[in-house]
């Protein structure tokens, strides 16, 4: 008879293989679960299907539940676990070791038909956490698959190339020859690709949600990292995709991603979704800080005119307010990256001023160059300008402060730094200053600005203003007729400026 001993403790105390595979905690599973129509549990019917199988733990409790479920309708409890193990519950393991510790968690024995398995029904060691050690498909130095690149993961055979089953493949369909009600699991988010972590390397999670909605279920529901609600690394086509879907009907975020994965960071936060494909409406918008829901809001993943998602609801107030002015955007006197064509580790420059020099602004140093160094628009040279750092803090927009740096004529800059300019005075270029230093300001770029990266878009829902004068926050707040929550809220989200 069957003794199935679950042990929730274990799982939680897993440690990550890596920030691009996290673990998740069994409490994270359970809250997702709660999503779903909980009669999905009581049919002997219903098929679940996780992709990314890593720690199991997605179809243990799922497991669960329907064995709790199925009570009343399959009552022999070794009976009910045979159905439940064989026709229902199907997953696809990531990397061979996690093959094994998801047969593991999920029928008590790293073998399907071992002789301690939950299961007295499989006779292949594999059951129905599948894993088949893929290849990668290189073109032109890249997998046509997920990207990834040849010089990076073309490994030898007894080495892992983390080249997933479930997006290698134009047919996902075949790998189980059969229809899901329920596509679930955390995928992993990016691939390291040599040149960077984080938001500058690869994302790989959109390719796992494009790739379930190819499977048509009748529910969908990841966890990913937020970063797709405004920016991301060859996310565009995805975001303009997920935030034109209306069934996804509910989206929580959580602003800190260590609140649901203990010990991990990931820039921007993480977000879990529920797609219901056969109910199409408004999105309920839930946002976590210090353990509890702060805001829940239903409204349109897109607001009017707009290309992103506004992730706090007390926002979207606020924002529709200043973009009803329809004044030109601040992002049009931002330059685009690498402003004067220098890169970021330039060191061709002297630390001593000399005849007929340029002085130059990059990371860490303030030195000086010949005019024919600039390599583009060496115009912009004798303006008076403003410089901000290309890379702000951590894209949390409680602490990441704006220091902007303000240049007089004969001056140029690295990669390191975006230009602003606007044919200045010098008076202007000042009270431009004072604007950038609002909370106001900085609240508007914390719609956008997720993570360390800031670009010209950042600013695009920042406003113009007269610079004839300098701007404080109370006039601002009565410029665009904020109501005092809403001050309270920009306040609240911003630490004071020095």
């Amino acid at each position: 008879m069957i003794n199935i001993n679950y042990n929730p403790d274990v799982l939680d105390a897993v440690a990550n293989l890596s920030n691009d595979e996290v673990f998740t905690p069994p409490k994270l599973v359970n809250e997702i679960l709660d999503m779903l129509p909980q009669e999905l549990f009581e049919n002997k019917t219903t098929t679940f299907l996780d992709p990314v199988s890593k720690s199991g733990v997605f179809l243990r409790e799922i497991a669960k539940r329907l064995m709790k479920g199925l009570e009343n309708e399959i009552p022999d409890k070794q009976e009910r676990a045979n159905h439940i193990f064989t026709k229902q519950l199907f997953g696809i393991a990531i990397t061979e070791l996690t093959s094994l510790l998801s047969r593991r968690t999920i029928y008590g024995s790293k073998t399907a038909n071992g002789k301690y398995s939950f299961c007295t029904e499989f006779e292949d060691k594999q059951g129905n956490i599948v894993f088949d050690n893929i290849q990668h498909t290189w073109q032109n130095g890249r997998c046509s698959f997920c990207g990834a690149s040849m010089k990076v993961y073309d490994r030898d055979d007894s080495l892992e190339t983390y080249a997933y089953q479930f997006i290698h493949t134009n047919k996902p369909e075949e790998i189980f020859n059969m229809k899901f009600d329920v596509i679930i699991g955390n995928p992993p988010y990016q691939l390291n690709d040599g040149g960077g972590t984080g938001s500058s390397a690869i994302p790989i999670y959109s390719k796992f949600v494009e790739q379930a909605k190819k499977l048509n279920p009748r529910f969908l529901t990841m966890i990913i990292p937020s970063r797709w609600f405004t920016g991301g690394k060859g996310l565009d086509n995805f975001r303009k995709e997920m935030l034109n879907d209306d069934r996804i009907r509910q989206i929580y975020d959580f602003f800190d991603a260590s609140e649901v994965f203990p010990g991990v960071e990931i820039k921007g936060g993480v977000c879990y979704f529920l797609w219901d494909r056969d109910n199409k409406g408004l999105c309920e918008v839930s946002s976590y800080e210090n353990g509890k829901i702060i805001s829940k809001m239903e409204r349109p993943l897109l607001e009017n005119n707009l290309d992103v998602f506004i992730r706090y609801n007390q926002a979207v107030s606020i924002l529709r307010k200043v973009l009803a002015k329809n004044e030109q955007s601040f992002s049009d006197i931002v330059s685009s990256r690498n402003p004067f064509g220098l890169i970021s580790n330039f060191t061709n420059y002297k630390k001593q001023e000399f005849k007929n020099s340029v002085k130059i602004y990059g990371n860490k140093f303030i030195g000086y160059i010949k005019e024919d160094q600039i390599v583009r628009n060496k115009e912009w040279k004798n303006e008076y300008k403003i410089l901000v750092p290309k890379a702000i803090g951590s894209g949390n927009s409680k602490e990441d402060l704006i220091k902007p740096i303000a240049l007089n004529l004969n001056s140029v800059c690295t990669e390191t730094y975006l230009v602003i300019r606007n044919n200045f005075s010098k008076e202007e270029r000042d009270n431009a200053i004072s604007y950038i230093k609002t909370k106001f300001f900085h609240f508007l770029i914390s719609l956008i600005k997720n993570t360390q990266n800031t670009t010209k878009n950042t600013y695009q829902f920042v406003p113009m203003q007269d610079f004839s004068k300098p701007w404080t926050d109370e006039e601002l707040y009565k410029k665009y007729n904020l109501s005092q929550e809403e001050i309270d809220f920009i306040e609240s989200m911003i630490r004071p400026m020095e």
